[in-house]
């Protein structure tokens, strides 16, 4: 029952984050230079036809009254109309999701099978020279920014080696696969360095508890006490670090789809930017709004999953 509960508080929890970002998303975008009207009409632009578009579009109503309108939309399921293409946002989001999705889903698995192993044998073997150099060379990755990891991966696994397309998604299952791997591998190649620094002090604390000693005691061997003790007691902490982290690589896809040339709304989001399309821009906003508060939500039931102390706080 207090599973349920906490569940319950989260989700209250997330309905004011969703309308503060309703009103900061709707007004900033607002603030950007351009006028969609003209940017439609492009060289056929005169006053009387911008005036006449502008009626057209609802911009000719105070932004209060726009902002009402656009939010009563967002509760019916609406996101409104793209004034470029001339389609309902809803369905020209949609189908640009998938690759985002996969983006971020294969992203964070990479982050993850590339971590957990490098994080278990530096912190069994603590100050060793394999610990120095597992702490130090993910680190070049990090300050690396993601637009010249990719074009790097880009020259070394697709240029030069021929393994990977050089960029696009492709239309079948394979060629989806082939194409998400360099953009996965740039986004997890991010999110390594902080995942291994958590996951390996995380362990080396409870490496040194008294239950490990016991365990070692008992004549239990190094890799059945590392991962079937250490591992998964130390990942408590390391779940609420991944989540947070995976949260903000949602925003930072951006980069990564342009890089590649994928059909994600990250792409769709900066097509939209330059086009003056708003309604586009705040409803592709609106979906990565949903899925940072998804992917918290999740993060927050996975901790109190494993420590039930969160839940019965």
């Amino acid at each position: 029952m207090e599973y349920v509960l906490y569940i319950g508080r989260r989700l209250l929890a997330a309905i004011p984050v969703l309308l503060g970002t309703t009103v900061i998303v709707f007004f900033m975008i607002h603030l950007v230079p351009g006028d969609p009207a003209v940017t439609l009409l492009g060289t056929h632009a005169t006053p009387a036809t911008v005036a006449a578009l502008h009626q057209q579009l609802g911009l000719d109503q105070p932004l209060w009254r726009q902002y009402l309108d656009f939010l009563g939309r967002l509760l019916r399921g609406d996101l409104g109309h793209s004034f470029f293409y001339q389609v309902s946002v809803t369905s020209l989001v949609l189908g640009r999701l998938s690759a985002t999705l996969w983006l971020i889903i294969v992203g964070a698995l990479f982050s993850v099978v590339i971590s957990v192993p490098l994080a278990a044998w530096a912190a069994s073997r603590r100050n060793s020279v394999a610990d120095h150099v597992i702490r130090a060379v993910p680190l070049l990755g990090l300050g690396m920014p993601a637009f010249w990891l990719g074009i790097m991966l880009i020259l070394v696994f697709a240029l030069k080696l021929g393994l990977f397309p050089v960029s696009g998604y492709g239309t079948s299952f394979a060629e989806h696969v082939q194409g998400i791997i360099l953009p996965a591998l740039t986004v997890a190649l991010a999110l390594t360095p902080i995942l291994i620094r958590s996951l390996r002090t995380s362990m080396i604390n409870v490496l040194g508890s008294d239950y490990i000693t016991t365990a070692r005691a008992k004549g239990i061997g190094t890799g059945r006490v590392i991962v079937g003790h250490a591992l998964r007691n130390a990942a408590v902490s390391s779940v609420t670090v991944l989540g947070v982290n995976i949260a903000y690589l949602v925003g930072s896809t951006l980069v990564v789809e342009r890089v590649f040339s994928l059909p994600g709304i990250g792409t769709q989001m900066i097509d939209a930017i330059f086009n003056r399309d708003f309604p586009v821009v705040q409803g592709v906003t609106m979906f990565f709004a949903v899925m940072v508060v998804a992917v918290n939500l999740l993060t927050d039931v996975a901790h109190a999953s494993l420590d039930p102390r969160v839940r019965l706080s």
